[in-house]
């Protein structure tokens, strides 16, 4: 029987990406997001793949898992959960930053990638047999200015992987976690909040990664032996490097 793959924010960018790649090569891929459009034009797109669409916020505690307890038989057993639902928004230092676009991140970012995953987790345990790739960010390891809470959102779920993995140990469910760099996605404009200009001129002149280059990662990662377990891999475009420490010199 195909593998069941679980897709979070399928319905652009990396998550996108995801699903098609998985379901071009014979997955079965349940494909979730807010955007119940975006979500049967993504199965439209792929008319001779199995695919699930399934709408709801993953902000959304109760819609999460009456959501995932609602699916069909032949869906429950996944396999693989791509936690990709996240955003970033605003690009203000802290003292000017907006309460509420903190607010949405963390709960967007921590508490919706939590609800999914308690509630894919107990299937896999009882199967002895699953693999979880978080989304996470370089963010998590290298600060930026502007980059305040979505950075600590990205290094909870860091951590999370780790500890999730440290807890997994003798189920044989595999966690990885992944950490974009410099990416071009719809990521920029939702941080821009629709200022398409703004977000385009982040990419003039430059080759970034793009939503595919993460999509093939996951598959190549899941594609490898069930004894093989990669922790992280942090991915950066070669345009894009270290910055280095900034030591502050008297005027």
């Amino acid at each position: 029987m195909s593998k069941i793959v679980f897709i979070t924010g399928a319905t652009s960018g990396f998550g996108e990406a995801t699903a098609i790649k998985f379901a071009m090569v014979g997955y079965k891929v349940i494909i979730t997001g807010r955007r119940r459009e975006r979500l049967d034009a993504l199965k439209a797109k792929l008319p001779h793949a199995d695919i699930l669409p399934l709408c709801f916020d993953v902000q959304n505690k109760e819609e999460v898992f009456q959501a995932i307890a609602s699916l069909p038989q032949a869906y429950k057993n996944i396999d693989i959960l791509v936690n990709n639902a996240g955003l970033a928004l605003g690009l203000e230092r802290a003292n000017d930053a907006h309460l509420e676009d903190w607010e949405q991140m963390i709960d967007t970012n921590i508490k919706g990638l939590l609800y999914v995953t308690k509630a894919v987790l107990p299937t896999m345990v009882k199967r002895k047999t699953g693999y979880i790739f978080n989304l996470s960010s370089t963010a998590a390891s290298w600060p930026y200015e502007g980059g305040n809470v979505y950075g600590a959102t990205k290094a909870f779920v860091k951590q999370f992987s780790l500890n999730l993995r440290t807890d997994l140990k003798g189920t044989h469910v595999r966690v990885t976690n992944i950490e974009p760099g410099f990416s071009q996605t719809e990521f920029s404009d939702v941080r821009f909040k629709g200022d398409t200009q703004k977000a385009h001129q982040l990419y003039e002149n430059t080759i970034p990664l793009l939503a595919e280059d993460i999509a093939q990662t996951i598959f190549t990662l899941a594609e490898l032996p069930a004894h093989v377990n990669v922790n992280r891999i942090e991915i950066m475009p070669t345009c894009q490097s270290y910055a280095g420490l900034v030591v502050e010199k008297k005027s």
